[in-house]
């Protein structure tokens, strides 16, 4: 018995000098951290809005798409190539900001390597990003930066509450998007469109998530007005063919169509106060008639 115990206790002291250096080598869960890279675009965005720039160590490839990322611009100045787990090894951050629906392998594989890894839900509404917003400041360990874009969010809202409540009836409109997809009534568009006046159809014609919706319907249900990520009527691909169908074009000219650039909703959080501000003017052109 008395050998067993002093076999235990050689094998402890011999490790307590690699648990200490592995302690060390760990940042204190309250220790704001100096390399975070982020593997998802909404992610992203927070990032750079919210965090010192040496705080950044590497962003999700699609930081840099100007068709999706709002701040495309800010992103080029960083290294943006976190995409699988390999990378994000080798660049060694003590924080990495995923998507919940971030490839799950290499969400697993880091948090079994020892990451820490913080995972962010879609917001699909401006309360959900704006507590979001309230996570991450309080991550990279600044609050105040996303108390002051969370009060910018509250100040576009607002001007577009006040544009929506000057008519008494309010304009449908449908969001249209490629391959026929209708956004539904319980979405962050569908807030959007809402708070500035429109009344959304996609809640009646897609439900409450959204969902692909035949052209002969959206024809028959027939909203005031369309709102579409570009103003073009010229298809680019299979996906955008439908958007331009003839019936389209005839039920919906570009009087009636509403253009909000998917960049402005793909992510909730720092392009929220533009999408706010962009419904507004589009909603003072189209009701002006």
């Amino acid at each position: 018995m008395r050998m067993g115990l002093l076999w235990i206790a050689g094998r402890v002291k011999g490790a307590l000098p690699a648990l200490a250096a592995l302690c060390m080598a760990m940042p204190a869960a309250a220790e704001t951290p100096s390399r975070i890279v982020s593997i998802n675009l909404c992610a992203d965005e927070l990032l750079l809005a919210l965090a010192d720039p040496a705080q950044i160590a590497a962003l999700s490839p699609y930081a840099v798409d100007p068709t999706l990322s709002f701040m495309a611009k800010e992103a080029e100045a960083f290294r943006h190539d976190a995409g699988e787990a390999e990378t994000v090894v080798d660049i060694g951050p003590d924080l990495v900001l995923a998507g919940r629906f971030t490839k799950l392998a290499t969400r697993e594989m880091l948090g079994r390597l020892g990451f820490r890894v913080v995972l962010l839900d879609a917001a699909r509404s401006v309360a959900q990003s704006i507590g979001q917003i309230r996570q991450v400041a309080e991550l990279v360990g600044h609050p105040e930066r996303g108390e002051a874009l969370i009060a910018e969010i509250d100040a576009a809202m607002q001007r577009a509450e006040a544009t929506g409540a000057a008519l008494a009836d309010k304009p449908s409109a449908a969001v249209y998007q490629r391959r026929g997809y209708v956004t539904g009534a319980e979405t962050l568009t569908g807030e959007l469109l809402s708070k500035v006046g429109f009344d959304n159809a996609g809640g009646r014609l897609a439900g409450k998530t959204g969902g692909f919706v035949p052209l002969e319907r959206l024809i028959a249900d027939r909203p005031d007005f369309l709102v579409v990520a570009s103003a073009t009527t010229q298809s680019q691909d299979q996906g955008s063919a439908l958007l331009a169908h003839p019936a389209l074009a005839a039920f919906y000219p570009p009087e009636k169509r509403v253009v909000l650039p998917e960049m402005l909703t793909v992510c909730a959080g720092p392009s929220l106060p533009a999408a706010f501000d962009r419904l507004t003017a589009e909603f003072a052109r189209v009701t002006a008639r």
